[in-house]
């Protein structure tokens, strides 16, 4: 397949030579063959031309839900991806929220060929302790070997402390990623927001920033003692911004990511009851999210998560304390980062992260294989169900007034758009 993109406006801040500037790019076989001015069509080639098109190498997210194996009604695997790849995205984690969840080398072989055929790239995490349940560890280095990239109980602490440190010591043999996801159980309770102000007004019980802290705070003594890698998942307090900045500097082998909507809402959204807002960590509050921002911006917050999880409106459509945790944020990524951020840290923050995956790094270079995000920056909607494309419509964005709309994508010798 031959394309042509006419008049594209290459953001990359790593090309001084190319960042900011307006070309052609011809893609021959998935392949840049030429990037330049006025390039003429060559036989046939399908030829890409959008008003102010912008492009990017493509975008990435450390941690996406589906649905499928087990939940299928939320989300399949096909569907997902072509979601994914829709809203700019060739590369995406995904988070072992399934049923079963993948605890072995043919679970992560099954989501691997799943996937195989699709513009973005899977790339799963396993399970770390046998069917998510925090006795004993599974089969990691065989999963690892399999193409799982890292081992995470999704949204489940690690009860026992020996055991993470077990995990840290054996994964650090053949650098495997261990995730810890922030919150004491015990200080957490019952609670489903923010404790504060806000839950008090509302009679919600509500979790603590300490929940999360304390936690963090355990999970990076062990990390300490042990070595190894960890990968702290959506924190959401100033405070944790801090506990992580200090052991950046002390050396240790931690990252860590923050949920989109940790980034635009607070607290205070919950008024209404809406269960859209209903989200783990939860919601906190300004003081919050400007202290993660500012992690963001100085480094110590490796990067920005969608937390796309699916649920289906049975999920949804109940009193406030027995609704589902989770939101989808794929298709609203782009277009509430860039009202954040400007364009060029917006896709910075939409493109970093692979390294710590041991993901290969896409290049807007010649010669290189076309991983290509295409996008207008400028175009402003309000989001509504009818820009979902998700299987399940849980979005906490609705309603949102969005800057930038996505085209698609090129990759794997594939155009989605």
């Amino acid at each position: 397949m031959n394309i042509l993109l006419k008049s594209a406006k290459i953001i990359d801040p790593t090309n001084g030579d190319l960042h900011m500037k307006k070309r052609d790019i011809y893609i021959k076989n998935g392949t840049i063959e030429d990037i330049g001015s006025n390039l003429e069509v060559q036989g046939k080639t399908k030829v890409i031309e959008h008003k102010n098109l912008h492009v990017s190498v493509g975008w990435f997210d450390s941690g996406i839900s589906f649905g499928e194996p087990g939940y299928e009604e939320r989300e399949t695997i096909a569907n997902g991806l072509y979601t994914a790849a829709k809203s700019g995205f060739t590369d995406i984690v995904l988070n072992p929220n399934s049923n079963p969840v993948p605890d072995s080398s043919s679970d992560i072989i099954f989501l691997r060929n799943a996937a195989a055929q699709s513009a973005t790239t899977l790339h799963p995490l396993a399970s770390l302790t046998i069917k998510s349940e925090g006795e004993s560890l599974a089969e990691l280095y065989d999963m690892k070997t399999a193409g799982a990239v890292g081992f995470y109980d999704y949204k489940l602490p690690l009860k026992n402390s020996n055991l993470l440190k077990v995990a840290l010591q054996y994964a650090h043999n053949f650098d495997g990623l261990v995730f810890s996801f922030p919150m004491d159980k015990q200080i957490a309770g019952k609670g489903i927001v923010n404790e504060g102000e806000i839950s008090t007004k509302l009679g919600l019980k509500g979790i603590p920033h300490l929940a999360e802290e304390l936690n963090i705070v355990r999970d990076l003594f062990i990390l300490e003692y042990a070595g190894g890698k960890m990968h702290i998942p959506t924190i959401s307090t100033e405070n944790s911004v801090k506990l992580i900045a200090e052991a950046k500097k002390k050396g240790l082998d931690v990252s860590c990511s923050v949920a989109l909507h940790n980034l635009c809402f607070t607290d205070e959204t919950l008024v209404e009851f809406d269960t859209h807002y209903k989200l783990i960590p939860p919601l906190r509050t300004n003081k919050d999210n400007k202290a993660l921002i500012k992690g963001l911006k100085n480094g110590t917050i490796d990067f920005v998560t969608t937390d796309h999880r699916p649920m289906d409106i049975e999920q949804k459509r109940v009193e406030f304390d027995n609704a589902e945790d989770g939101t989808i944020g794929l298709e609203t990524a782009f277009g509430m980062m860039n009202q954040i951020f400007d364009l060029e840290t917006t896709i910075v923050f939409l493109t970093k992260g692979r390294e710590r995956f041991e993901i290969p790094l896409p290049s807007l270079r010649v010669g290189e294989k076309a991983t290509l995000t295409l996008f207008d920056p400028t175009a402003e909607y309000t989001f509504n169900e009818e820009h979902i494309i998700s299987t399940s419509k849980n979005s906490c964005f609705l309603g949102a007034k969005l800057k930038g709309r996505v085209y698609g994508v090129i990759s794997n010798n594939q155009i989605i758009s």
